[in-house]
C-alpha cells in the first residue's frame, strides 16, 4: 500500500497537481546534539535549539538519542565558546561567567548553536542581532536570529559550506 501511495504521489507531482507538490519532503540537515553534560544550562540549550529549528528551514537540531551526536554542549565555570569542528558538528561550553554577570542562559545557547551553524561574532552591541553575544549586555534577552542570520545559514546548509576548526570565544566585556 506504501508503494502504491508513493508512486501516486510521485506521479501527482510530476503532473503538477495542485497542492501536491508543497507536500514533497525538503532535504533537512539534521544535528544531532548531547547536552547530556550541560548541567543546569540543559533547559537552556534545548530552548535555543528549538529557536534554530521555529527560525531556519533546512537544518534541524535534534537530541541525540545513545551513540556519537554531531554537536556535544559542556558546562563549566568558564566564559562560553564553542569549537565548530565543521559545519553542524563541534563542541559548545555553557560557561557559567557570563551568566554570573547576568547575561541570558537562552541567548548564549542559541547564539553559541549559531557558531555550529556557521556564524561568526558580529559585536555590533545591537541585541536584535543574536551573534553580537556578549557585546549588547546583559540586559539583552534576545534569542532569536535575525533575518540575515537566518538567512546565512540557510545558505550555509544548502551550499556545504565548511567550517575551518577553530575555538570561538566571546571576550568578556567589563
Amino acid at each position: 500500500m506504501r508503494f502504491v501511495l508513493g508512486i501516486l504521489t510521485a506521479l501527482a507531482v510530476l503532473l503538477g497537481v495542485p497542492g501536491i507538490a508543497s507536500a514533497a519532503p525538503r532535504d533537512v540537515h539534521v544535528v544531532t546534539y548531547d547536552a547530556g553534560r550541560s548541567a543546569e544550562f540543559r533547559q537552556a540549550v534545548d530552548q535555543g535549539a528549538q529557536i534554530w529549528n521555529d527560525s531556519v528551514k533546512n537544518v534541524r537540531f535534534e537530541p541525540a538519542n545513545g551513540g556519537s551526536a554531531d554537536v556535544v554542549v559542556l558546562a563549566d565555570d568558564g566564559w562560553p565558546r564553542t569549537q565548530p569542528d565543521d559545519l553542524g558538528k563541534g563542541t559548545v561550553w555553557m560557561g557559567r561567567e557570563a551568566v554570573n554577570e547576568g547575561h541570558d542562559v537562552t541567548r548564549i545557547a542559541a547564539h553559541e548553536l549559531g557558531h555550529i551553524l556557521g556564524l561568526p561574532d558580529h559585536r555590533t552591541g545591537d541585541c536584535a542581532e543574536l551573534m553580537s553575544g556578549a557585546s549588547a549586555g546583559p540586559s539583552c534577552k534576545n534569542a532569536k536570529p535575525n533575518a540575515q542570520e537566518i538567512a546565512q545559514v540557510e545558505q550555509n546548509f544548502a551550499g556545504g559550506a565548511r567550517l575551518q576548526p577553530r575555538l570561538v570565544r566571546e571576550v568578556a566585556l567589563r
